[in-house]
């Protein structure tokens, strides 16, 4: 026979009832949260990088890759054809002018002297017996002149005997016609003569001047060469720095080889190259910024390259501290062209975030959230870009690359 149940067990039962629905409803209510923080997308605070946006000047630049080369540096070449012998001084060391770098073997330059010399001196004897076959030949001229002078005043002499016997009557018509006849013809040969010397003086004149201007050739070649020779001790005109010397004993060199380098290194300049594509960009005058580590130094440029090699242009620049401790010879430094200068704007730190369009999404941290918004920029160099609006002084936004997240409006930062 069945028993009624005591309100005692019923109370106890509705309240353990009551106790399970309640645990469901907390574990149900702690999964929901549980899932929707899943849900939530967030990210680390050390996996990006933030600036903030403040005021400042900024200056629009082009970027070449520049060479730190010495302000003034000489480049001795060989001047003659022959091999190394000795090599007196090392790269770095100083150098004093007229302090011998190396010497060249001078052998072969001695003996093409040598063989100039003589020839010269067969030269000089051929002037001389020149002068003597030539003054000769004059002399025989000019005898020939004296004879045909006598002869034509006798003739004269004998033509006016003839008129004064035919004056007379003592003579012929006949007579004095020969008389005038045979004065003519020797008058013609005196003059003749006459031509005759005087184009031979003429014509030893140029034959003296050739041989003289093939002895003044040779003179200079002489001179010459003798300079080149005292030079094949190679040293250099100014005081510097050996900065590259040819070390190959025993080489050989042509005339006008580079055989050394000695620079002045107390103060620099850059070489830059950079895209022919911004060439219009680059004129005598412009500012530059030239970045060694982290230093940046200021000057212009002094001279553009007309040509272009390899799709590249050169240019060279002037450095206002052309002195600077930093700067060494053959180092590698960025360069920037400045093409435009903002003042007092505001501006954010550049990084990766920046794709170099005028309008993109950036994030903006915000009450412990980046939260994504779109940015017109401006200006831009390696440093900064220029804020057009978007954001407000003092925005700190993440220059970290965020491409990954640019679906996203907002992400939630966990320390």
């Amino acid at each position: 026979m069945d028993r009624a149940i005591s309100s005692a067990t019923q109370n106890r039962r509705k309240l353990r009832r009551w106790l399970l629905l309640l645990a469901g409803l907390v574990v149900a209510a702690v999964a929901l949260l549980a899932f929707r923080s899943v849900l939530r997308p967030s990210i680390r605070r050390a996996q990006f990088l933030t600036a903030t946006a403040e005021i400042g000047d900024i200056e629009a630049s082009l970027t070449a890759a520049g060479l730190i080369i010495p302000g003034h540096e000489a480049v001795i070449t060989s001047p003659i054809q022959s091999s190394i012998r000795r090599v007196a001084l090392q790269v770095g060391e100083k150098v004093q002018p007229g302090q011998t770098i190396l010497e060249l073997d001078k052998d072969l330059t001695t003996t093409a002297l040598a063989k100039l010399q003589d020839g010269q001196q067969q030269n000089r004897n051929k002037n001389s017996q020149l002068q003597l076959s030539l003054e000769k030949a004059l002399n025989d001229l000019r005898s020939q002149q004296l004879v045909q002078q006598v002869k034509v005043r006798s003739l004269q002499s004998a033509l006016r005997d003839e008129q004064y016997l035919l004056k007379i009557g003592g003579g012929t018509a006949e007579s004095v016609r020969q008389a005038e006849l045979n004065l003519k013809v020797a008058q013609l040969e005196l003059q003749r003569l006459h031509e005759q010397i005087r184009n031979q003086q003429a014509a030893n004149a140029a034959d003296v001047r050739e041989l003289g201007f093939t002895m003044q050739i040779q003179d200079r070649s002489i001179a010459e060469l003798a300079s080149q020779l005292a030079q094949a001790d190679i040293s250099s005109q100014q005081p510097g720095v050996l900065t590259w010397v040819n070390e190959d004993i025993g080489a050989t060199v042509q005339q006008g080889d580079p055989l050394a380098r000695v620079a002045d290194l107390s103060s620099f300049r850059v070489r830059a190259t950079i895209s022919d594509a911004y060439a219009d960009a680059l004129h005598p005058g412009a500012a530059v910024v030239v970045r060694l580590n982290d230093t940046d130094l200021r000057g212009t440029i002094s001279t553009v390259s007309p040509a272009v090699d390899k799709g590249t242009v050169t240019f060279y620049a002037r450095l206002i501290e052309d002195h600077h401790p930093a700067l060494r010879s053959n180092l590698r430094v960025d360069v920037f062209v400045v093409t435009s200068s903002q003042r007092q704007v505001l501006r954010v730190k550049n990084g990766a975030f920046y794709q170099g369009g005028k309008e993109q999404q950036v994030f903006v941290l915000h009450d412990g959230k980046a939260e994504r918004r779109t940015v017109r920029f401006g200006e831009s160099n390696l440093d900064y870009v220029q804020v057009l609006s978007g954001l407000r002084l003092g925005d700190e936004i993440v220059v970290s690359d965020m491409k990954d997240y640019l679906g996203t409006p907002s992400l939630i930062i966990k320390e």
